[in-house]
């Protein structure tokens, strides 16, 4: 086994705290990570609070993994000593449906094994996530990440990165798109830079005021209150995709008015109501409404190449580990610009 130190939920809504646990030996073909950089995503706070149920206790989050090779089984081949590599959402899937077998291993139709607050495939081990000092991983469920990337810019992509930019090469976001971002957090500035960069036309439709300055750094063309009905009347017919990033309640249909003719909003976060959808509004237009989740291990690969050629990083605030029940708090109230990192070299 492989002693490790991390921070714990031990029981549900408790604070993180200091915990020393074992992780599984090597395998033949598995990778041992020094973590350096272990992202919070705001599911993190929701699955150690039990608020999505079925949680297991004691739980070590963390799904945005960042670091180093530090051993490898004797069956390796794909990572040496060294490597700067990542693990993202998932760590394993049953490897043989159609979808694991297209690539699409985050539907798995026999469900993939998330990285924490999960069991492994034997139905008994628990999976513990990246709050920690090390890790263990078989080496095709993780990536490897291009050298000239800052790892702690980098931990974010494994979760808030590819569920926008899986999407965007799905509905193929190109120089003659016109996009909007609803939401710019977490998920939403990673979903204007990938737009941009793929060269779209990008509207950012926020409800803070405080973030139009930030909008612009990124590149928004342009940068709406979502407050205001009247002007978000007034781009009836505007966009062809709509990535709805924002897990707060709202009314989706004001929304669906400001796609084009076979336009599509594409729903990423989780209200925790479901939305009442005006069925005219799709009618009148041929517009569509769909989800999408993570992405495969393809394109996390392909994500964080992409990432590489064009500097792409997520905005962070590192914090020691001593912070992550300040930085839960700060997350749920929107404080953050725009991902927090926990430094997992200081466990």
């Amino acid at each position: 086994m492989i002693t490790s130190r991390g921070y714990a939920a031990l029981t549900a809504k408790a604070p993180l705290t200091p915990w020393k646990f074992d992780r599984r030996s090597l395998g033949n073909r598995d990778v041992k990570i020094d973590i350096h950089y272990s992202g919070i995503c705001h599911s993190d706070i929701h699955q150690a609070r039990e608020e999505w149920g079925q949680a297991i206790f004691p739980m070590v989050p963390g799904h945005e993994i960042a670091g180093i090779v530090s051993d490898v089984g004797s069956s390796v081949t794909k990572f040496k000593i060294g490597d700067p590599i990542g693990v993202g959402v998932f760590v394993d899937s049953c490897r043989n449906c159609s979808s694991c077998k297209s690539g699409d291993e985050n539907y798995c139709e026999k469900n993939m094994t998330a990285t924490y607050n999960d069991r492994e495939r034997d139905g008994i081990t628990p999976t513990y996530g990246g709050y920690s000092n090390n890790f263990v991983v078989q080496e095709d469920y993780a990536v490897l990440i291009p050298k000239n990337l800052e790892l702690s810019g980098v931990a974010p992509l494994l979760c808030a990165g590819i569920t926008l930019y899986s999407p965007m090469k799905h509905w193929n976001v190109n120089s003659k798109s016109n996009v909007a971002i609803m939401g710019l957090g977490g998920l939403g500035h990673m979903g204007l830079k990938f737009a941009k960069a793929l060269g779209a036309r990008v509207t950012v439709l926020s409800h803070s005021a405080t973030k139009e300055k930030d909008a612009y750094r990124m590149g928004a063309d342009n940068f709406l209150l979502s407050t205001d009905s009247d002007a978000l009347v007034k781009l009836k017919s505007s966009f062809d995709l709509i990535f709805n990033t924002v897990s707060a309640e709202h009314d989706i249909n004001i929304y669906l008015n400001t796609l084009k003719l076979n336009g599509t909003v594409v729903i990423i976060g989780l209200p925790g109501k479901p939305l009442s959808v005006n069925a005219g509004i799709l009618l009148g237009a041929r517009r569509s409404m769909a989800g999408s989740q993570i992405g495969g291990m393809k394109d996390l690969q392909e994500m964080i190449d992409f990432c590489g050629e064009q500097n792409i990083l997520s905005d962070v605030e590192i914090v020691e580990p001593a912070y992550i029940n300040e930085a839960f708090a700060r997350t749920v109230a929107s404080d953050v610009r725009y991902r927090f990192v926990v430094d997992a070299r200081k466990f």
